[in-house]
């Protein structure tokens, strides 16, 4: 059991002891994407959802999701995080809506999660803000692009170029 780094010798789920790791630059990179009707989509594209802007409360829910990740992921570290960015595009051919997060830090730990959690919550934003037009949309796709930085360096998908 001591391959996985969360769990302890005894077998229990336990927070990894970074405190001996040098602080570095890190950044990771994770995307994802919500389909919908071509209706939900044009509603988003024309500001037109009873909520109110979109994409706007998604990004904000992204930028504070990756904030908020420590008390979301029991075992993952607070960490100071020095620039979160969630970008959005909209795709006719979907339908729907393409997300990407990037999280930065200097820290003994990697930002992997608070990236796919930005990714994650301002997905989830965009379905609460347009159900009203789309009950069947659906996240799709969630996952790790890239990462930098700390003992195992640059990393990136098998298929992203």
């Amino acid at each position: 059991m001591s391959e996985l780094s969360h769990v302890n010798r005894s077998g229990d789920a336990s927070m990894v002891d970074v405190s001996a790791k040098p602080p570095t630059a890190r950044m990771a990179r994770a995307e994802g994407r919500i389909v919908m009707s071509a209706a939900a989509l044009r509603a988003i594209r024309d500001n037109a959802v009873a909520k109110g802007d979109v994409l706007a409360v998604a990004r904000v829910a992204g930028i504070q999701a990756a904030k908020r990740t420590a008390e979301l992921i029991p075992l993952c570290h607070p960490l100071p995080l020095t620039d979160v960015q969630v970008r959005f595009t909209l795709d006719d051919a979907l339908p729907g809506v393409r997300c990407e997060a990037e999280a930065r830090t200097v820290a003994g730990t990697g930002v992997e999660m608070e990236a796919v959690t930005a990714v994650s919550v301002a997905l989830l934003t965009v379905y609460d803000m347009a159900k009203s037009v789309d009950k069947a949309m659906r996240v799709e796709g969630v996952r790790l692009l890239e990462k930098m930085g700390g003992k195992s360096g640059h990393w990136t998908a098998p298929d992203v170029p």
